[in-house]
């Protein structure tokens, strides 16, 4: 199965990784990007602006049930988890997990109960061990699993726990993700859900 949607995660550290990752995507990628990124309840300045300033795809925080497009790069707004869901985007102001709203684990698990094989999951820099449940519910589904360098990361806590979750040994630098999700997205049908899939 093709790439469906790329869905990063991360927190301290956040901001330069992807603005790196981002920076380093063609204008032409067409696989929807969704970020959960750690961040105050204010918002922590305009991180969209700062993210929009060097990515060529356009930068966006979502509506509550927004379609999920090709060639876009969703920011989950502050103090709200962002879900994927098939062919749409979900807010939910439920409890915060892992101590964070939004959550790395919400989303990557919405993420791979909505598209399974076709979910491509990026583990960042971060200082507490969200994303490691939901990227081993990626991994799971048959998704892929890309994870910082932990050695690399302003804080290697996050990939580190990911690493130990998944059993994933070989980890990236900034730049060679940006380049293995170009190699692993080609021009596709990005919205076609996973049918029949239990969560």
């Amino acid at each position: 199965m093709r790439p469906a949607v790329v869905v990063v995660g991360t927190s301290l550290g956040g901001l330069h990784a992807l603005r790196e990752i981002l920076g380093g995507l063609p204008a032409g990628f067409s696989i929807p990007v969704v970020i959960a990124q750690h961040r105050v309840k204010s918002g922590g300045g305009d991180l969209a602006g700062l993210l929009q300033a060097v990515c060529p795809l356009r930068v966006w925080e979502p509506e509550d049930k927004e379609p999920l497009s090709p060639g876009m790069v969703y920011l989950a707004p502050p103090d709200y988890h962002l879900l994927v869901e098939p062919g749409s985007l979900a807010l939910s102001t439920e409890a915060p997990v892992n101590h964070a709203r939004p959550s790395l684990d919400v989303l990557f698990e919405s993420a791979a109960d909505a598209y399974g094989e076709g979910v491509i999951g990026v583990v960042l820099t971060g200082s507490n061990e969200d994303g490691a449940r939901g990227a081993r519910r990626i991994q799971q589904r048959g998704g892929t699993v890309i994870i910082q360098d932990p050695s690399a990361a302003v804080s290697g806590i996050m990939p580190a726990a990911a690493q130990a979750r998944t059993g994933i040994i070989r980890t990236y630098s900034l730049g060679q993700i940006a380049r293995l999700l170009v190699e692993l997205c080609p021009g596709s049908d990005p919205l076609s859900p996973v049918r029949g899939r239990v969560g």
